[in-house]
């Protein structure tokens, strides 16, 4: 091990694999070290065995359950926006060739009392029940407007200017109410609070555009997921960063990272040491550079059932927005089932996840599992939401932020993106061409 290399990177998280993949392309010299046994980090997906070592002890699943092989149980889970951004980073570095996908059968919010099919169209909008008969009409001329615009073409805006006008304006402009507001920023922007009223519209229109050409790829739904769980992303990006030179060691303990009188990097383990121009880790690997800045609640449910009120579907997202249920975050839910190789036949995983807010997080997710029909087994964990206190540029430790409570990848993406800008100096640039996408989009059927 005691070699010179471009970067080390500490842990094979989600994150940690596709930045690991994306420095190989670039030509880089990639050592990739993780003191688990296995990949994944904090966003594995494990077995149902596992899954009882890790929240019971060690106890013996039930046989009602079937076959522990049969599970493949994200510990983070999350769906694919079809036109989002890890679609493109997957398509920009060819990783699909490793990965099958499945679309979801549905999108779904909360409206008190009851869920509804999320509306993404004007013609959806008309009949949707979420709004009564004139907000319908207000909607579908605020869904054309969206439709219509375009960022480069000024004759779409009809004079408004997004860049300075806030979202809460131009809501207000279109005559939009609350609830329909609410749905809007919540399942279609998929903000996590409303704090984005108040700034420019621009960023929540394109978000909103964003779902629209995610849903007119497949029509069910604009999500997708990857047969065999969510544990497949990380190993299909440390294949190709192994492709590209890439070197992967699994179990081994990370003993000191320090920078050495030549100002190289120095990482030791096992009595070896290697060098290299910058660390990329998670946070878990410096706990001294991170900082506590929340707690999220995972509930992992395993059904008999799929979740009533929403057609029988064998995956669906369910948002509740935070206003319905009196709260500052939004709730997630997400349901896959044996249909994507992840549990045994007949049975269902339903995850339930939000940013705490009180001393009783398990109560906080009460709305949700009031949704999910009877639960037969539930594994909870609350974990704390770290970030970087700094940004890396000055000691050459570059660290990613703890997954968030929301059940799409965007905002992790986002995270790669600027630890990508960080490292590189560069923004990362995401590029697909047509052989590609096209190859890309028939492995998604």
């Amino acid at each position: 091990m005691d070699e010179h290399y471009d970067c080390i990177v500490l842990g094979t998280g989600f994150k940690e694999c596709v930045l690991s993949g994306l420095l190989s392309v670039e030509g880089k010299r990639v050592l990739h070290m993780d003191r688990n046994s296995y990949y994944g980090g904090e966003s594995a997906s494990l077995n149902l065995q596992q899954m009882y070592e890790k929240f019971r002890n060690g106890a013996k699943p039930s046989e009602t359950l079937g076959s522990y092989r049969d599970y493949n149980i994200d510990l983070v889970p999350k769906f694919i926006l079809a036109s989002g951004l890890l679609v493109k980073m997957l398509l920009h570095t060819d990783v699909t060739r490793y990965l099958d996908f499945k679309v979801v059968d549905g999108s779904f919010v909360y409206k008190t009392p009851k869920i509804h099919k999320v509306p993404a169209t004007d013609s959806e909008a008309l009949s949707s029940p979420l709004m009564g008969f004139f907000e319908k009409f207000s909607c579908k001329k605020f869904f054309v407007y969206v439709q219509n615009f375009e960022e480069d073409k000024p004759a779409t805006h009809e004079n408004l200017d997004l860049k300075k006008m806030t979202m809460k304006q131009l809501f207000a402009k279109f005559g939009l109410k609350e609830d329909t507001i609410d749905f809007i920023g919540h399942s279609l922007a998929l903000h996590l609070n409303d704090e984005y009223l108040e700034k420019p519209a621009l960023d929540t229109v394109l978000k909103i555009k964003l779902y629209a050409d995610s849903l007119a790829r497949y029509s069910h739904s604009p999500y997708i997921y990857p047969l065999y769980g969510l544990g497949e992303l990380p190993q299909a990006f440390a294949r190709l960063s192994a492709i590209y030179g890439g070197t992967y060691m699994l179990n081994k303990p990370i003993d000191k990272v320090y920078r050495g009188e030549d100002g190289k990097m120095r990482v030791e383990s096992q009595g070896e040491t290697a060098t290299c121009d910058y660390v990329i880790a998670d946070p878990s690997y410096f706990p001294d550079k991170v900082k506590v800045t929340g707690k999220i609640i995972r509930s992992i449910c395993i059904l008999n059932a799929p979740i009533p009120n929403t057609n029988n579907s064998e995956s669906v997202q369910i948002i509740i927005p935070q206003k319905q249920v009196g709260r500052k975050n939004d709730i997630y839910v997400g349901e896959i089932s044996f249909a994507h190789n992840v549990c045994a036949k007949g049975k269902y995983i339903a995850i339930c996840s939000t940013t705490v807010e009180t001393n009783d997080p398990e109560k906080e997710l009460e709305p949700a599992y009031k949704l999910l029909g009877p639960i037969v087994e539930k594994f909870i964990t609350v974990s704390n939401y770290y970030e970087p206190i700094a940004d890396g540029c000055n000691d050459n430790i570059y660290l990613s932020e703890s997954y968030d409570a929301t059940s799409h990848f965007e905002t992790t993406c986002q995270d790669i993106m600027d630890i990508y800008k960080r490292v590189l100096k560069k923004d990362l640039v995401l590029i697909t061409n047509r052989k590609t996408q096209q190859q890309g989009g028939e492995e998604e059927q």
